[in-house]
């Protein structure tokens, strides 16, 4: 008999008509099933009721090649054609196959990172491999993951692709199958295409759980993955949901505090709903006309945020392996998965719920979450801790989303909506100023002041619910509090544009006194060269002691300044 042996990848198969004409690709899960998607079946005859009996599955990566007659599963077939949902059916082969192989899915993030893909275009009946990027959603409504293209010119997903395994090129899950193309898009000069994740998958076909791995993206709240129905109607839900929505779906990066206190109205239904619609596995319990019939900011893009965990009466422990889990970090430690943490790239989303409700969450803030904090904005990371109660004050964060009234010294009714809105809205637009200026320069100086928390999401919020009873005293604690606000971001414009300013001074002292140098003495003076390159160095090297520079440039331009005047 002779000898069975797998190239690369041996999973991949190709899925042909009765009469053995390509149709699609697919995955071996093992020595019985193919995973492929719906359309290809149907476009073989062989749907549920179809004209044809069964699909042909061929091997491409085996050596002796194999062929095997395959039918749907029962109940494994599930498209809903003109849409970006479902598309995925389970076949069973008449003959198991003798290649030993047994096939992974991977419950991955799926906001970033590139993956290669297996076709069969219809000029490469043995296939051909193609890279994409992924990029999260499609849009606003469907399963769908997106993969653009990432060098134009190279070979893209078309009709035979449909099916084939995604696999990951990056990080620690690095040649692992994490979902099946399901569909190509091409517009013009645009190139893009669509995947169902192995969450969805999953979903769908409960069967398949044995093939697959990994950590789910959302264990906040209980299973089973209906989106919360008390949230969007009422005022102070929605605006909490508002204001996470904007921070989370834009390029934004740091660390916001939510609370969940259900004394105030707030609970953590809205959070559990956000996340839901981010979730692969959840949305297809939500339909699209609940999705695209939302208001505005309230549906987060699929796979925008990467995991979410609920922290109530676990140990630092359990929270610290749901979360290299799931990114398949390994970490020795508490100080090691916060740093492979921070350095992901692409940089994660992370929600923890119920930090205040763990099994020690002093322990918890201290060792695991309170250091990621620390590092979330300048590491790119969104880190979102939710507390039933007031997080501790010495918790470093960015954003504030505090659902308790805003209290002023003997606040009046005398202000409007429309003059708290006006004032909200300058100090908003004053914080993004600050933090394009941070992040301009903020990390380049030693000692640079940081940006004050930003509060005008919080404000938003509350303008939202006090301005449903005007007039409300609460009106004019707001405006008040915006005002105060907008003197402590002046305050830090003013600092870091004088630290600007000092580094700007300094070059141009240097350069002056570099070239009367040159004209006095030449440019090959060593003296002047010796003092002249520390002052140089320092001036560039990130972060920039301002005050070691100036040192450096005063001694060069005051040794400048005696030889001249010696004559």
């Amino acid at each position: 008999m002779a000898l069975h042996h797998h190239s690369e990848n041996a999973w991949r198969v190709r899925v042909d008509d009765e009469g053995g004409a390509p149709c699609g690709a697919g995955v071996l899960l093992d020595d019985r099933h193919v995973l492929t998607c719906a359309h290809v079946v149907r476009y073989a005859g062989a749907q549920p009721e179809g004209t044809a009996s069964c699909v042909r599955i061929r091997s491409v990566a085996c050596s002796p090649e194999w062929t095997r007659s395959a039918r749907v599963v029962p109940g494994s077939w599930v498209h809903e054609h003109g849409t970006r949902r479902g598309d995925v059916a389970l076949l069973a082969l008449d003959e198991p196959v003798d290649c030993a192989t047994r096939t992974t899915l991977w419950k991955v993030p799926i906001s970033g990172g590139r993956v290669r893909v297996y076709g069969f275009p219809q000029a490469e009946p043995y296939g051909i491999a193609t890279d994409a990027e992924l990029a999260g959603s499609g849009g606003r409504e469907g399963e769908w993951g997106l993969l653009r293209q990432i060098r134009a010119g190279d070979p893209w997903i078309e009709a035979g692709y449909s099916g084939a395994g995604v696999i990951a090129l990056d990080g620690e899950f690095k040649g692992s199958v994490i979902g099946i193309v399901v569909a190509d898009y091409v517009n013009g000069d645009a190139r893009a295409a669509w995947m169902l994740p192995t969450e969805t998958l999953l979903t769908y076909l409960p069967s398949i759980k044995e093939f697959t791995g990994g950590h789910r993206t959302d264990e906040l709240g209980p299973a089973g993955g209906e989106l919360p129905q008390d949230v969007l109607h009422d005022p102070l839900r929605l605006a909490l949901t508002q204001e996470l929505t904007r921070l989370l779906d834009g390029d934004w990066s740091g660390t916001v505090v939510v609370g969940t206190d259900a004394s105030v109205g707030a609970g953590s239904s809205w959070l559990v709903r956000l996340v839901r619609t981010a979730d692969p596995a959840a949305r297809v319990t939500v339909s699209d006309a609940e999705l695209t019939g939302a208001p505005g900011d309230t549906v987060l893009g699929l796979g925008s945020i990467d995991a979410a965990y609920d922290a109530g009466g676990r140990s630092v422990a359990e929270v610290r392996r749901y979360l290299t889990g799931r990114f398949g970090l390994r970490a020795d430690g508490d100080r090691e998965a916060v740093r492979r943490l921070a350095r992901r790239r692409p940089p994660a989303c992370l929600v923890v719920g119920r930090v205040d409700r763990a099994a020690d969450p002093d322990a918890l803030l201290r060792d695991l979450l309170g250091p990621l904090a620390r590092r979330a904005r300048s590491s790119g990371l969104r880190l979102v801790l939710g507390f039933e109660d007031r997080p501790p004050a010495d918790l470093a964060h960015d954003v504030s989303l505090d659902p308790a009234p805003v209290v002023g010294p003997a606040a009046t009714a005398n202000v409007t909506s429309g003059q708290a809105q006006t004032a909200v809205g300058q100090l908003a637009a004053e914080e993004e100023a600050a933090a394009r200026l941070w992040a301009r320069w903020g990390g380049k100086f030693f000692g640079a002041p940081r940006p004050p928390r930003s509060a005008a999401p919080r404000l938003r919020i509350r303008l939202a619910v006090a301005r449903t009873t005007e007039p409300n005293p609460e009106l004019t604690a707001v405006r008040d509090r915006a005002h105060e606000a907008r003197a402590e971001v002046a305050a830090f414009d003013r600092a870091l544009r004088r630290l600007v300013e000092d580094h700007a001074d300094l070059g141009t002292s240097l350069e002056l006194h570099r070239v009367r140098a040159a004209r006095f003495f030449g440019e090959e003076d060593r003296r002047l060269a010796e003092l002249h390159a520390p002052a140089a160095r320092a001036l560039q090297t990130v972060p920039i002691d301002l005050a070691a520079a100036r040192r450096l440039v005063r001694l060069h331009a005051d040794e400048v300044n005696r030889r001249i005047d010696e004559g």
